[in-house]
């Protein structure tokens, strides 16, 4: 999750109408300040209602001179690919049978589309060469190829090939999206801006994986897996008209140099970065152990039916949703250490309500509840953190961040079945140890100074470089 890159300079709009004064110094934005020891480009006022990529250019299409509507359009596709992704983990009995595989096969499918996640920082180069826009709408257009591939040929080969491909659309798309709203939002409102994009990740719970519940209890039994796929291949192809229609293209202004192997490899000499992707690891692992297997612990434990599971989901698209807006709300007032720090206590304290609660439908859905809420605003709650450890390679950092959460969610996978085996007690005891070892590496994770802005080809004066 990851804004990096600034959209091309340009003259100040002709119209009056209010604009807020941003600088230019070496490629970053700082609203209403100009250090005497920074460089200060001749052009210095950008609308941030808009940023328009190039104005020489003729623009083919009729972009939208609104970052609201840009950013609205940007959500609802973000809902669509987070419902493809997150719709398998409380229907996993539904995909299991109607596969006809066991649990296992499926935890190797996850676990493959999980490690996927290594190639975001290699896929999030086409953003910055060729420009947010295409790599946009290549990477939903391989969601639509992927979704509709799976409809027309049902068949597990094919459902495994599809989410990885699918996997391949996302990791195109989110940088890309999350790079286009830093190039047109100042760095003291951006968050704002990306909150908004990431209230999709606990509204596609809260509506649409319900939704996908409702459609496969209307469905024949043998086909009721099927049926999400040519709704969000239909969803996905009006996102991307809406896309290619009113988003405008803009690539970053900060020009790469050198590869980015060795950027990364400078990196990794960082302390704060180590300890903030081993971070990313461990409290996605501890989410996953509970987040594979809680659909079965209900339908096991309360014989609960697949309409109840849609409402189960629901609950729990709610705590996430309340988590992400605490973050948005807390974690700049507390300090982000500080918000980070209670949101690791209350999925660790979920884990015993789980535990101690769990005889009553109502207790255990109370500790799921607590359980998403705690990691839900631990993790929003990191991002600005981890985008300030190396604020001179701040895409190639949230990157690798996306990528270790997509390792995190991998060993998850890895461990979830073969605990659940031994009983769901040993998932919790797995999920407390994780957030144990997390909170350990947050003492180690610390924002960069003033000082590395000026860093360039991954030369810095951050302790431990």
């Amino acid at each position: 999750m990851v804004a990096t890159g600034r959209g091309r300079e340009h003259p100040a709009p002709r119209q009056p109408h209010r604009c807020v004064q941003i600088h230019f110094y070496h490629g970053f934005l700082h609203p209403h300040s100009h250090p005497d020891h920074l460089t200060r480009s001749p052009v210095h006022l950008m609308d941030l209602r808009t940023t328009p990529p190039n104005p020489q250019r003729r623009v083919i299409f009729s972009e939208s001179k609104s970052l609201t509507e840009q950013v609205s359009v940007l959500t609802a596709t973000r809902v669509v690919l987070h419902t493809l992704y997150r719709m398998i983990y409380p229907f996993l009995s539904v995909f299991s049978r109607g596969l006809g595989v066991d649990l296992a096969q499926l935890s190797v499918v996850l676990t493959f589309r999980s490690l996927m996640g290594f190639l975001a920082p290699f896929l999030a180069t086409i953003a910055d060469r060729y420009g947010r826009k295409i790599s946009m709408l290549l990477g939903l257009g391989l969601v639509i190829l992927a979704t509709s591939t799976i409809w027309i040929f049902p068949s597990f080969p094919v459902f495994f090939g599809g989410l990885m491909l699918s996997m391949l659309g996302n990791l195109m798309f989110i940088p890309a999206m999350q790079a286009f709203i830093g190039d047109r939002v100042a760095y003291e409102k951006r968050g704002m801006v990306l909150g908004i994009t990431e209230l999709s990740w606990a509204a596609a719970f809260i509506a649409t994986v319900p939704f996908v519940g409702w459609l496969m209890a209307r469905s024949h039994p043998d086909k009721a897996w099927l049926v999400p796929f040519p709704v969000i291949a239909f969803a996905g192809t009006l996102c991307l008209i809406l896309i290619a229609w009113r988003v405008p293209n803009n690539r970053s202004q900060i020009q790469a140099q050198g590869n980015g192997i060795a950027t990364i490899r400078k990196m990794l000499g960082i302390t704060s970065v180590l300890a903030g992707l081993g971070f990313a690891i461990s409290v996605s692992a501890a989410n996953e152990v509970v987040n594979l297997v809680f659909g079965v612990w209900l339908e096991d434990r309360f014989a609960l039916k697949l309409a109840a599971l849609g409402a189960a989901s629901a609950i729990i698209g709610i705590s996430e949703l309340g988590g992400e807006g605490l973050s948005a709300l807390l974690a700049d007032r507390l300090g982000k250490e500080v918000a980070i720090t209670l949101g690791l206590i209350t999925s660790a304290v979920a884990t015993f309500i789980l535990y101690f609660f769990s005889g009553s439908v109502a207790g255990a859905l109370t500790g799921l509840f607590f359980f998403y809420l705690g990691f839900e605003f631990t993790l929003v709650s990191s991002l600005p953190l981890m985008s300030e450890v190396f604020p001179a390679a701040r895409a190639t950092v949230m990157a690798l961040t996306i990528a270790c959460f997509s390792l995190g969610r991998a060993l998850g996978a890895m461990l979830a079945p073969w605990l659940y085996n031994l009983g769901f007690l040993f998932n919790l005891i797995a999920a407390i140890l994780l957030i144990a070892t997390g909170y350990f590496l947050l003492k180690h994770i610390h924002p960069a100074g003033q000082d590395d802005l000026d860093a360039r080809n991954g030369e810095s004066t951050h302790p431990g470089v």
